[in-house]
């Protein structure tokens, strides 16, 4: 039998932690034929819960799962882990700016950086859900020294599944239908959900449906997802964002489909004109754990304008973090 990996997530009993863990020992992400062992990190207040999510892992009898630990410990909850789900951060209050919540969750992005760092197996690699997922992922890559930067990635898959499933809607077709969506730059409502290249059913997307629609209701659309769904239903959302992340980790491992790219926030090296060291979504293809930005993508003036303002945010919030970055 494969040997199981060691996969962390942290955040656990929370809502986004609560959809992902089912999803991952049931074999949505690694594979059908990939044991996990989970490693799971809580806050001491939320260590009751957490039992309590334990007792309903165990009590659905996954044969993938071949174990779960927990701990409000960092260093315990990552020590020997492959795969790092950062889920776990400090929500947004209604009296919080963006600048605010980035100064709130650094540190806690520091300590589990320099955890991951000091306990992790060698071949980690470490997404980012919790928000603002960008920054907070910049902040975990400065603390871990000894791991390369490459391995600390930023959740932006979700937004690209909102602009798949808007194109879908749209042409009347299906999401497994789109491809070729890339999302630039950070996950806000800045990012950019790039139309140009994409296909629906193998055509291009710009010969389908007017610039208007794109340039308007369909950026819109996507960018605002989030808060409608908290008008909504009353929550932020959990059950799509826990399905992005496996999305995310599962491409990684795997491989995107010939042809296709996915949306992942990397380290940049200056790829496109973004600075260096920014935590910048670019469309990538992926597989074995490693990742190639794709090369040659042409953007009009649009969205070069909407890329500049996106890559001006990141650097506004590396700005307000760099305390922490030295």
């Amino acid at each position: 039998m494969t040997a199981p990996i060691r996969v962390s997530v942290t955040g656990a009993a929370g809502n986004i932690g609560y959809a992902l863990l089912f999803r991952l020992a049931s074999g949505d992400c690694y594979g059908k034929n990939q044991p996990i062992i989970l490693q799971l990190l809580e806050i001491a207040p939320g260590m009751k819960a957490l039992e309590g999510v334990v007792m309903e892992l165990l009590d659905s009898a996954f044969p993938l799962l071949h174990g779960v630990e927990i701990s409000d410990d960092a260093n315990k909850a990552f020590a020997g882990v492959n795969q790092a789900f950062l889920v776990g951060s400090r929500p947004r209050t209604k009296d919080m700016n963006r600048a605010d919540l980035i100064s709130a969750n650094g540190p806690i992005f520091t300590g589990q950086g320099k955890a991951l760092n000091d306990n992790a197996a060698s071949d980690v690699r470490a997404l980012v859900v919790g928000n603002p997922c960008n920054t907070n992922a910049l902040i975990a890559a400065h603390s871990a020294p000894d791991i390369p930067k490459d391995r600390f990635h930023a959740m932006t898959r979700l937004d690209e599944n909102r602009a798949k499933a808007q194109l879908a809607k749209k042409l009347g077709a299906l999401p497994g239908e789109v491809a070729r969506v890339g999302i630039w730059g950070n996950h806000s409502d800045t990012m950019f959900p790039d139309y140009a290249n994409a296909t629906v059913r193998g055509k291009a997307v710009t010969e389908q449906v007017g610039e208007e629609w794109l340039q308007g209701e369909f950026l819109k659309t996507v960018a605002t997802r989030g808060k409608a769904i908290i008008e909504a239903r009353g929550a932020s959302s959990a059950a799509s964002a826990a399905s992005a992340a496996i999305d995310h980790m599962a491409t990684l491992w795997h491989g995107n489909a010939p042809g296709d790219f996915t949306s992942m926030g990397v380290w940049s090296n200056g790829e496109y004109g973004v600075p260096k060291g920014l935590i910048f979504s670019y469309p990538v293809t992926s597989g074995g754990g490693n990742f190639n930005i794709v090369p040659g993508l042409e953007h009009g003036e649009f969205a070069k304008a909407r890329i500049a303002a996106t890559t001006a945010e990141l650097l506004s919030e590396r700005e307000t973090v760099k305390d922490l970055l030295k």
